[in-house]
Parts: C-alpha cells; structure tokens; sequence
C-alpha cells in the first residue's frame, strides 16, 4: 500500500445501501497516504449524509455538475485533471449502465469520462440485478475497455436475498487501488533518468541556470518503479525529495552529471534525458566574488558536453527518450531533435507563460517516436509521467 503516498484519488459514491462502506474506503486510502476527494450522486446523499464524507476526507463533498462557483472554473474539468485515480464505490447498474454507454448527464458521469487516469469500479446491487443479462453485458463492455474492477462478493444481501452482488470490502479496494500503480510493464529493467537544472558558476557566489524545478524527472522516476524498473535518478540541485526505492546521484553541473550518466551507462536498459542542462558553461569562473562597478561585464562560454550524443553513440546504445522544452515551432523542433540525436523517443513540451512545464506542477506533452505520434493533454505531472512510462514500456518491448 505503500504506492498511495501523495496519491489523488477521486472517489465517487453512487446510490447504494453500500455506500455506507465508502466511508471505511474513505479512511483506509487516507491512511495508506492518499489524498482523497468525494463525489456523491443526488441518490448517494440519500444513504448517507455529505458531512460524513467530509469530516473522513477533509475535502468538500462535490455533488453538483452544474455548481456556479466550481463551474466558474470548469470545476468537473478540474477534478479530473486532479485525480490520479478514480474509485467508483458502490458502482450501482444504474451507473454501470451509464457509464457503457457514455452518458454525461451529472458530476460523476462527467467526471468518469474526463479522467485520464484509471478507472476502479466496485460493483454493489441485488444478486438479481447483478446476474442479470443486461448488466453482465455491460459489465464485459467495460472490462474490454480496460476499466477494471473488484467484485462483486456474495453472501447475505440488505434485501433479504443471498448471492453474489455485495460491495467488495474496503481493505480489499484499497489494495486494489494500490495496484492500479503497479503496472508491471518495466518489470526486470534497468532505468536511469536526469531531472533538474544544472549550475554553471560565474564567480563563487552566482551561477548561470534555468528555471527547472525537476517535477517532471522526479515524477518519471517515481513512475518507473511503479512500473517496475530499477530505477537510478541523476539530479540537478532541486528543492525536492527524493522518490522511495530511487538511488538518486546529486549533482550540480552539467559535467558533474555528464559524469554520472555516463559513468553508470552501460548496464542501463533505458535513459531518460529530462534535465534542462546547460548548453554552455563559463569559460573561466571568477576564483572571488566578481565586485560590482559602472562597466559593463562580459561572460566567454564554452558548449558543455552533449549527454544525450554520447548516449546513443555508444556501441549498444539503451533505448533514449529525450526532451524538447520548446517557445515555438514545437513539433517541427522536437522531429529534428529526435533525428539529430538518434533518439529512440522525445517528450515535446511548449513552455512559456501558460502554467506549464517550468516550475508547474501540470504539464502537457506532444510524444513523438520514428513510427508515430501521441499528446499527452494537461494533467498533473505525476500522471503524465505514468502515461508517458507506459507509451515508453510499449515501445520497448515491441522493439520499436
């Protein structure tokens, strides 16, 4: 369970006799680390009351599509962009019915649609209803879809009857929302990733930089061991902590980390090139602290050396994603930095004064490889980062 740390989990609870047990759900993921928010539909706040849901998960309880003040910034659009998860507890057939077919008629219908990251359904209803042809059917719709699910259990239902139907217990979901994390998909291989700014000294006292704060690098090597990996993380000087189950390398300039990548390349299964390291270095840093005066003062700058070059140069070069933070021209300038450096893959993001990449916890992404293409639409980091492990996991395997 240790994998819902820092994790955002939208849990929406729809009409059912079982969504009392959503409360225990509610305790269990914040006790395993995870953040939770509630979504109720109008027949859940029949069963039990919102305060409830509150009080367990700190959060308030959003119940209305149509809420002025949430909508005012597109607040369903929000929320889904927020989760890294969705946990639907109970799943009524009303809801799984909806859901097959697409509709978006309340909050938590919209929300299931909107949401990039996975979707966890724990089916609750008469063992009738559950056994019925319609809701098998819709049952399989969705499996095929890739929406997951846990139960239904049988046993003795409210209603009198026994059979299967009865809501998965609590534990048993919270584990099962743990493993939504852990994919598998870079079981057995060795990862390395840069993340950060690197540091070129001036003088002793000031240094050349940009303005990386290495969230996206930070948030891929957390990525990779829920994949699987074995994960090492070369860091530029970031005010962040290090990822559970990451050997992390702290550097601070670009031949510092041209040092550590390529001093531990060799057995690297895939690099990962998302430091924004610097491209020049000063040519002669000042010994003392450079003293101010009235003329004007001029820097000579050296290219440092080129990590990602010396990467897929190697004989047996590792599979290589590399990143292009572009100002404009994006595509056009990832496919030439893709080429240029024989890049097996390149993670294209716009930065500027939108909200994303640089010091932003969101980020949007345009994923360009030799025989295709993908966007990644703006969302946390943290799951870009997991869309972006899984296109690499399949590229890899695939041999692409």
């Amino acid at each position: 369970m240790s994998n819902l740390t820092n994790k955002r989990i939208v849990l929406i609870v729809s009409g059912g006799i079982a969504a009392y047990k959503a409360l225990e759900l509610v305790r269990r993921l914040r006790d395993a680390g995870a953040a939770v928010k509630i979504v109720m539909t109008e027949a859940a706040t029949r069963f039990v009351g919102e305060l409830s849901f509150q009080a367990l998960s700190g959060e308030p309880v959003h119940t209305d599509l149509l809420d002025v003040d949430a909508e005012a910034a597109m607040g369903h659009i929000q929320l889904a962009r927020w989760a890294d998860a969705v946990i639907v507890a109970p799943a009524t057939a009303d809801f799984m019915a909806k859901l097959r077919y697409g509709l978006a008629n309340d909050l938590a219908t919209t929300l299931c649609l909107a949401s990039a990251g996975p979707l966890l359904l724990a089916p609750a209803m008469n063992q009738q209803m559950w056994q019925n042809q319609a809701t098998q059917e819709n049952a399989l719709t969705l499996a095929a879809r890739g929406i997951k699910s846990i139960g239904p259990d049988s046993g003795s239902q409210a209603c009198g009857e026994t059979g299967p139907g009865r809501m998965a217990e609590p534990p048993a979901i919270a584990a099962a929302v743990a493993a939504l994390f852990s994919t598998g998909t870079l079981a057995g291989v060795s990862l390395m990733v840069t993340a950060g700014p690197t540091r070129e000294a001036i003088d002793p006292v000031r240094y050349l930089s940009n303005r990386s704060s290495g969230k996206m690098g930070y948030a891929l090597a957390r990525a990779g061991v829920e994949a699987g990996a074995d994960v090492t993380l070369i860091s530029g000087p970031v005010a962040l902590t290090p990822p559970a189950g990451v050997r992390t390398t702290n550097v601070e300039t670009a031949d510092q980390m041209f040092d550590a990548v390529i001093g531990s390349i060799a057995d690297v299964d895939i690099f990962i090139g998302c430091a924004a390291v610097a491209d020049y270095r000063v040519d002669a840093p000042a010994e003392q602290k450079r003293k101010k005066n009235d003329l004007s003062l001029s820097l000579t700058l050296t290219p440092t050396r080129d990590i990602l070059h010396n990467v897929t140069a190697r004989p047996n070069p590792p599979f290589a994603v590399g990143f292009a933070a572009e100002t404009e021209n994006l595509i056009a300038n990832a496919r030439a930095k893709l080429e240029r450096k024989s890049l097996d893959m390149i993670a294209a993001n716009e930065v500027g004064d939108d909200g994303l990449g640089f010091d932003s916890n969101e980020n949007e992404l345009h994923v360009l490889w030799k025989g295709g293409e993908q966007r990644l639409a703006k969302a946390p980091k943290d799951l870009i980062a997991r869309q972006l492990i899984g296109l690499i996991a399949s590229s890899y395997r695939s041999g692409a």
